[in-house]
């Protein structure tokens, strides 16, 4: 049975003890740590700022992958590599110069990636394909977490996964939101590389079990 990475989203961890929560999920078997970071203007939402990557950044000894919500992107994308962030993406209808977004992520040392949100096509990767490392597909509309599964994005991972293939592209499928057991089975079945849990895991009675189960979808 083939594994896949598992990143708990810290936007369902108890903020009262973030340190202690991401300690807990990384101990527990967690990949990646996502860390979503919202803007209350490209999204409706607020979140966290790069000061509480720092501060997180000791207790994660595992990736941190970090997802901009936000509009411009250029200086958080700077900020939260200082911070210590070791993957970065960002939505592209958010940068008026996407290559030249990437191309910042990357000369700061970090892994680069673009995200998708469910209207947004899988052609607008097609010109900076060989840039990325990751390309997370939002499963959810931006901006709040605790939402629903939109089913249409089990096949949009199939027609990613195939695009990638067929140009020889070695960067990650990562998809966010709704993500549990049930759908966790069709995305990974679809091609998805790293599934982002949030609810599923921190919420979890037994979160190493948790994780251990959607590992091994």
């Amino acid at each position: 049975m083939q594994k896949f990475r598992i990143a708990p989203s810290i936007l369902s961890a108890d903020f009262a003890r973030l340190g202690e929560e991401v300690g807990n999920v990384v101990e527990a078997g967690a990949d990646l740590i996502h860390f979503d970071v919202m803007d209350n203007h490209y999204v409706p939402n607020l979140t966290f700022g790069p000061m509480v990557c720092a501060a997180l950044k000791p207790y994660a000894s595992v990736p941190v992958d970090v997802h901009l919500m936000v509009e411009p992107v250029d200086d958080l994308i700077v900020a939260f590599a200082k911070a210590g962030a070791d993957i970065i993406t960002f939505h592209p209808e958010a940068s008026r110069h996407v290559d030249r977004s990437l191309s910042l992520i990357r000369e700061h040392g970090c892994q680069a990636g673009l995200v998708l949100n469910p209207a947004t096509s899988v052609s607008v990767l097609e010109n900076v394909l060989n840039r990325l490392d990751m390309v997370l597909l939002m499963s959810v509309n931006p901006g709040f977490g605790g939402q629903r599964f939109i089913p249409t994005m089990v096949e949009k991972t199939r027609k990613l996964r195939a695009l990638l293939d067929a140009c020889g592209s070695e960067a990650l499928i990562e998809v966010d939101g709704g993500v549990n057991r049930e759908t966790g089975k069709w995305l990974v079945e679809a091609g998805a590389d790293v599934l982002v849990a949030g609810s599923a895991v921190f919420n979890a009675a037994d979160p190493k079990k948790e994780i251990e189960v959607l590992r091994n979808l």
